[in-house]
Order: structure tokens, then sequence, then C-alpha cells
């Protein structure tokens, strides 16, 4: 049976697949539900048309994830797309089919090479937990702002008092502790608003302990190697776990992580300019917590300070320096989260 490629646009309630041969020529589409059914069906007319080499399928991280953790706990090969080209949709049109035809055609062409993320074990779970942290770090900041701007708008005598206050934390629980009882003035509306917006702080500030104390668990117990790294939090490593997925392996070698962190350098030569420029790619919240790490190894580490100085020496300027140091960071993060394990030599 001849082997064939199915690429797959998708959308929330419907997704639109179409199958093409190792020659190119299209063989079918189909448009089946977000469902397990749909999932289903599509395996089903899939493996009804050939021997299926690969799937690739736009956002497995989105629209995509239920169908590609169907298929791979299913055994087949799934391929990350990146959504088509803006000057191929302006130069051949745009619709649904020809974006599933498209996403088969750059596995065929060898474009899509990045497989899928399994999605279902602790780095999954520490998705969550860590969107959920974030999403309440967020509000709780903008709760905080909200208060100083009610305090600063305050009548006179409230914020007399208030100003008395030192520290935040004591003063949002002072505020949470007020009784401002009926509304009858602007003092006492604006005693009524602070402390709802203060209670909110509280809950949030506790909400956020919970979720640090549960991504601390988890990730000691995924990376305990990386966690006794200098410089490298609990939220560096949940985010570097994050980008890799719970299958490792997926990563090929160190230059992809690199890649896939932002810290590879891009060519950008033209006849007889022969240079390369900074890489703006890749996950941008994983290229920022390398440059996080690097700055406090930077600051306190002996060996970073020693090697900052002899670049220094050498002509380096400091953001140069940096970028050296998060691609020396890579090396140790993909020894420590994606490289095999040797077995050990039996007795």
């Amino acid at each position: 049976m001849d082997q064939i490629i199915v690429g797959v646009d998708t959308h929330k309630s419907n997704h639109i697949a179409v199958a093409i041969n190792m020659q190119g020529a299209r063989l079918g589409v189909m448009s089946i539900p977000t469902t397990p059914g749909g999932y289903h069906g599509l395996e089903a007319w899939a493996t009804g048309l050939g021997s299926v080499k690969a799937f690739g399928i736009e956002g497995t991280g989105s629209y995509g994830a239920g169908l590609s953790r169907d298929l791979l706990a299913k055994g087949h090969t799934v391929l990350d797309v990146m959504r088509p080209n803006r000057q191929l949709r302006y130069l051949h049109g745009k619709s649904d089919s020809l974006d599933a035809e498209g996403a088969a055609r750059s596995v065929l062409n060898g474009q899509a090479t990045a497989l899928a993320k399994t999605q279902g074990g602790t780095s999954e779970m520490i998705r969550h937990i860590k969107i959920a942290r974030d999403s309440a770090v967020k509000a709780k900041s903008q709760a905080m702002i909200t208060l100083k701007t009610l305090i600063i708008n305050a009548p006179a005598e409230l914020r007399a008092s208030l100003d008395q206050i030192k520290g935040p934390i004591t003063l949002v629980r002072h505020i949470a502790a007020l009784r401002p009882g009926e509304i009858t003035s602007p003092t006492t509306s604006a005693k009524t608003a602070m402390r709802a917006i203060a209670r909110r702080w509280l809950v949030l500030h506790e909400e956020i302990f919970v979720h640090e104390q549960e991504l601390e668990r988890m990730v000691t117990d995924k990376a305990p190697e990386l966690m006794k790294s200098h410089g490298i939090s609990t939220l560096t490593v949940a985010e570097m776990l994050i980008l890799v997925g719970d299958n490792p392996e997926r990563i090929r070698s160190e230059a992809a992580l690199a890649k896939l962190c932002g810290v590879c350098p891009i060519p950008a030569s033209s006849g007889k300019t022969n240079r390369m420029r900074l890489n703006r790619g890749g996950n941008r919240q994983a290229n920022a917590a390398l440059y996080r790490v690097a700055i406090v190894r930077m600051r306190d580490d002996h060996e970073t300070k020693i090697y900052t100085a002899r670049r220094t020496a050498e002509g380096k300027t400091r953001r140069e320096i940096v970028r050296c140091i998060k691609r020396y960071i890579v090396r140790e993060i993909y020894n420590a989260l994606c490289r095999p394990k040797s077995p050990p030599i039996a007795a």
C-alpha cells in the first residue's frame, strides 16, 4: 500500500484534512467535527487511502491539541506545521482545504520537521498550573495599581491616615479590615471600594503562594539536578519543561533547543558581507528566563565573572557576552532535560 501524508487545518468546531501521496498528488479532502468520533473517522479515512507516513497539523498547541493527542496515542507520527506564508496566500488564495493541503506539502518537502508534544504528562500539568499562577500575578498587580489610585484620589482625611501605614502588605491588611458601614458619603464609598480590592489582593496573594508551592514540588520531582544549578529558579525550570514537553526526544540536538529558545545566531550574509544577526524568534518566555539566569550568574557566580572579564578584555560588549552565556545555559538545560540517559553498566 502506498504511503500518504495528511495535512490538517484546525478550527474550534471542525477540522479540514487533505491527503496527498508521496508524489504530491491530491487524494481527497475530509471535514470532521472536533470530537473523539471525528478523530476516529479521520484516522479510518486516512488509513483507507494508504499507509500514513505522518500527519501535519496546524496549531498542535491550540485548536489541534485534541486531535494531536489522539493520533499520538494511536502511534502515528504527528508534526507541528507553521501557518502558511502570507505571500503564498496572497498569490494562491486562502481556503481551509488549501491550508490543509499546504500543511501536507510542508511535511512532504521537509519544511515541517518538529514533532508535536504529547501533552499527557508532568510538563503539561506544570503548564496548566503556571498559566493559573501567571494569570493570578497579573490580576494581583492590577489590583494593587487600582488600590493605590483609589488612595491617591481618596478624601484628604482618609488618605492622610493611610499614608501613615508603612509596608504594602500591612497597608492591604489594614484596608481589608475596614468597616465602612452604609454608603452615605465619598469617604465610606472609597472605604468600601478599597476594602473590596484589598480583599481581592489577599485572595490572589494566597492563590499565587499555593500555585508556586505546587510548581516547586512538580519541578523538583521532574528535574532535581537542574534545580540545584546556580541562578536557575523554579519558574525558569518550569518554563523549560513546558518548552521541551513530555517527549524530550523530539528535541534532536542542543542547537535545536537553542533555536527554540531564540538564542542561536541567524545568518545575514550577502555578497562580500559575512555576518550573523540576533535571533528575534523562538519562545520569548524561555528566552527571558535564560536572560534572568545569565544576569544572576554574571552578578554572583565566580566562574561566570571570570568568563565575563575575559570576554570583555577581548572587546565583546555586555549584550554579546549575555548572548554567549545564554547559549552555555542552553547546553546545561539540554544535558539535563533532553540528552538520552545512558543505561547503567552492569557489574
